[in-house]
């Protein structure tokens, strides 16, 4: 049988963000103090900031694109709405394939329901039958490592242990899509190292990667294409070799720049 077709298609992709209650020039003041965040206009009325304006793109199986760019260059908004989670104020999104989101392992966790609860929720969330769940039930609890605290409230849990619940339940899924904001890191040293494991089946499954990250060994590691965000506006998609000439760019533009593991320090 031939495999499902799995695509992304972003056509002049723009999205607003309506401000309410503040005062218009405050806000481009305040927007002008900083080297991130959108751009300031008013339409239909209404002052908003454009997160993302004119983005295209097309990604097919096989793809892994780097998304870089400064802290509130738009990465994550980009991802959000790849993920469905914002509609388009102008503009077309098409993504064909089962997507799964790794952008906030904690959106979704009830802290008054147990762990055992809480996998069913952010499985059900995912599109996971309540037979999907069950299957992989004991995987999921197994993963967490957390035993009997399973059977307790969320709101018991120390902040790793709910870490590793949100990681081992979001991470159970199949996907034809995978997006990613920053290369997930939770719990000690042990679960890292069981968590770097999955992650990298995830991503190996996964017909297409969509990775933002400031850690440039992480993009020339796992990713075959780059595209950089700044003001909401992307460059086109280029290849993974042209990425240090993006960074250039970047560093040029007075933005955050991504991490050398290597030399431990920003460069």
């Amino acid at each position: 049988m031939k495999p499902p077709a799995v695509s992304i298609t972003c056509t002049d992709l723009t999205l607003r963000f309506p401000v309410y209650g503040v005062d218009a020039k405050s806000l481009k003041k305040a927007l002008a103090r900083v080297a991130v965040g959108g751009r300031l206009g008013r339409h239909s009325g209404v002052t908003d900031v454009t997160a993302l304006q004119g983005v295209n793109l097309k990604l097919e199986a096989g793809d892994r694109l780097g998304l870089i760019g400064h802290n509130g260059s738009g990465k994550t908004t980009l991802l959000r709405a790849l993920s469905g989670a914002y509609e388009p104020d102008e503009g077309s999104i098409e993504v064909q394939g089962r997507i799964a989101a790794l952008l906030d392992l904690g959106l979704g966790i009830d802290p008054s329901a147990t762990g055992y609860e809480n996998i069913r929720l952010r499985g059900r969330i995912a599109g996971l039958t309540s037979r999907d769940i069950d299957e992989r039930m004991d995987e999921i609890a197994a993963f967490t490592g957390l035993g009997p605290f399973l059977a307790m409230p969320v709101k018991t849990y120390s902040a790793g242990m709910q870490g590793r619940l949100a990681f081992a339940a979001a991470t159970a899924v199949e996907c034809d899509v995978l997006l990613m904001d920053e290369w997930i890191a939770v719990g000690d040293a042990d679960f890292q190292k069981l968590a770097h494991k999955r992650l990298l089946k995830l991503v190996e499954r996964a017909g297409i990667l969509v990775l933002a990250t400031h850690e440039a060994p992480l993009l020339k590691l796992y990713c075959n294409k780059v595209m950089r965000l700044d003001g909401g506006v992307a460059s086109e998609v280029m290849d993974i070799r042209k990425l240090d000439d993006l960074l250039a760019a970047e560093r040029s533009s007075g933005g955050f720049t991504c991490r050398n593991w290597f030399r431990g320090k920003t460069s």
